[in-house]
């Protein structure tokens, strides 16, 4: 087996006495694409925000490239290469959409205060390289034509593609999608699916994907965790999980 990127181990954390997530463990190798499904309340957000150092483990650990990241800050894990969307799009709705990717290249940023203040020094190198970066992710995903458009108004589809790019720009090794179709129709669906293969290729980074669309899970990847009540129930390739009597009973809605 590849080494992994990702490793949770015994991983549960508690909100009042209540195990939310119980137990967890997981693996994601470099360049893999996973799938973490779950009926409704079943703990999946509430892992990407372990992971991504919002909420920190009651018990447990996780570890990102060989480093214990367990407990660390957001900002910390964003450095480190981790990023993430969010199943409530969150962008900065008054910017454009230019300036909502641009922002995600702040850790490349090498100008200080006093240089961008007077706009001199390496000010202007970086913010025309940071503004040619900017748009080529926008082309990707074909968004430039919206590169002045503030975000709020683009169609909901766009804004979960953006929000997608933004998350791109930080440069990561891990990338975390929570539930990117919500909302989308059929075709949407489909269009972002070979989307999220073509990124994996193309940047050769590895995905963890939320998602209800089991097509879209189905089709795209590698291996699949099911949770459910906080518990993990089945792993394994996509023929496995459909055919498994838990993942049937839990998610599925058939019987054992």
């Amino acid at each position: 087996m590849a080494e992994a990127i990702l490793k949770c181990s015994n991983v549960s954390i508690e909100f009042g006495g209540l195990t939310a997530v119980d137990d967890f463990n997981m693996y994601i190798t470099e360049g893999e694409l996973v799938g973490l499904i779950g009926p409704n309340g079943a703990g999946k957000t509430t892992a990407f925000n372990l992971l991504t150092g919002v909420y920190s483990p009651t018990s447990g650990s996780i570890e990102f490239c060989g480093e214990d990241v367990t407990g660390k800050k957001p900002s910390y894990i964003t450095e480190k290469g981790v990023a993430r969307t969010f199943q409530n799009i969150r962008l900065f709705s008054e910017l454009s959409v230019l300036d909502n990717v641009k922002i995600a290249f702040h850790k490349h940023i090498r100008y200080g205060l006093l240089e961008a203040a007077l706009r001199i020094g390496r000010y202007m190198e970086d913010e025309i390289r940071t503004d040619i970066r900017a748009r080529q992710l926008l082309k990707i995903f074909d968004l430039e034509d919206l590169a002045e458009e503030t975000a709020k108004n683009l169609p909901y589809g766009a804004q979960r593609r953006l929000e997608i790019a933004r998350a791109l720009a930080t440069g990561p090794k891990l990338l975390l999608l929570d539930e990117p179709a919500a909302g989308m129709n059929p075709q949407e669906t489909q269009e972002l699916m070979n989307l999220i293969a073509w990124l994996q290729k193309k940047f050769g980074i590895s995905i963890l994907l939320i998602e209800h669309d089991m097509s879209l899970v189905m089709g795209i990847c590698e291996r699949i965790y099911v949770l459910e009540y906080g518990m993990t129930i089945a792993m394994g390739s996509p023929a496995e999980i459909q055919r498994d009597p838990q993942v049937i009973r839990a998610y599925l809605g058939g019987d054992d």
